[in-house]
């Protein structure tokens, strides 16, 4: 049998980060505001996580008001038309409606109208999967320029007297646009899930439930030393994969900006990857806390704006999260 001939496009050979935004709560929460309802303390938390401060948006913020900020200031940075900007992903668990998605009205308000647009569940690994998405739609000639977005507004799923979750979480999104290279800009992403660790860490209940008054309002919670054990032990595995990937040593990085989910966690990853001390470490979760899908670019954001030298350096990301899900990959900076 013959097939038809179909026409297939093509995009250029490589892409990369061409520029970076950021918006966080507007409130700065220190450790002492939410210590009572959990029977905690400012030093417990400090210990445990290395959280000082957590920054949370104002009641009247949503996460596609933190999006548009972060991806405003990111377009104008990267020189490109947002007419150009022809994908729009948000990945995000905190969109307070299962439809229509933060992308198409993201995409609206940044002027990409009528770019293709979606938001994806990928927790607190989605701002790499979306760096994955946009590499490959670009490279095959499905799009030509993305903004890529992680945006929460975790404060609205926090449960204050959860013990679990509750102190860790704030508010804030990082945007980068995404766009063609004459070099690699970003390497092959290694990516998976783990879907029997389901029950490890995510919403403790569902809308259904809600609805009819068997359950309160859905909120986030973990089950906190199955996820540290999981992070520290077979993340660490993932992000040497993804230099192996990249065909990159430790020495050769010039950042590691891991997921900023405990500072535990973070400090137990660069032991294990042998990094020497000329790599920077992202270590924003000290006054953001842990945003998740916003959480790398964020880290990422901060981290140029403190030393503009890394711009141009290699960076190994790495996102983990509910599901569980998990993905790294080493991009340049922007």
């Amino acid at each position: 049998m013959t097939h038809p001939t179909l026409q297939q496009s093509h995009g250029p050979q490589y892409t990369r980060i061409l520029s970076i935004g950021a918006a966080r709560g507007e409130n700065v929460v220190p450790n002492d505001d939410l210590v009572g309802p959990i029977n905690s303390s400012d030093e417990w938390i400090r210990q445990r996580t290395g959280i000082i401060t957590r920054t949370r948006a104002g009641r009247d913020v949503l996460a596609v008001d933190l999006a548009t900020e972060a991806s405003k200031e990111a377009i104008e940075k990267s020189g490109v038309d947002p007419k150009l900007i022809d994908a729009v992903i948000v990945a995000t668990v905190s969109n307070v409606q299962q439809t229509p998605s933060i992308a198409a009205v993201l995409a609206d308000r940044v002027g990409a109208n009528p770019a293709a647009a979606y938001d994806m569940n990928a927790a607190c690994a989605g701002y790499a999967y979306a760096v994955a998405q946009a590499d490959a739609l670009i490279r095959t000639g499905a799009a030509h320029y993305a903004l890529v977005v992680g945006a929460e507004k975790l404060s609205d799923v926090v449960d204050p007297t959860d013990r679990t979750i509750s102190f860790l979480l704030g508010d804030g999104a990082g945007a980068v646009v995404i766009g063609p290279s004459d070099y690699p800009g970003i390497a092959k992403t290694v990516w998976g899930s783990d879907g029997s660790k389901a029950d490890a860490v995510g919403m403790g209940n569902t809308l259904l439930e809600y609805r009819d008054g068997e359950k309160p309002w859905p909120t986030l919670r973990q089950e906190g030393q199955t996820v540290f054990r999981w992070a520290v032990w077979e993340m660490a595995k993932v992000a040497k994969q993804a230099l192996d990937e990249a065909g990159v040593s430790p020495d050769q990085l010039a950042a590691f900006i891991p997921h900023q989910a405990n500072m535990r966690i973070v400090d137990e990853f660069a032991k294990q990857l042998k990094l020497p001390d000329t790599v920077a470490i992202a270590r924003d979760i000290e006054t953001t806390g842990n945003t998740s899908a916003a959480s790398i670019p964020l880290a990422t954001h901060r981290l140029l704006q403190e030393h503009p030298e890394l711009s141009g350096g290699l960076a190994l990301q790495i996102g983990f999260g509910a599901g569980l899900v998990f993905g790294a990959q080493v991009v340049v900076l922007p």
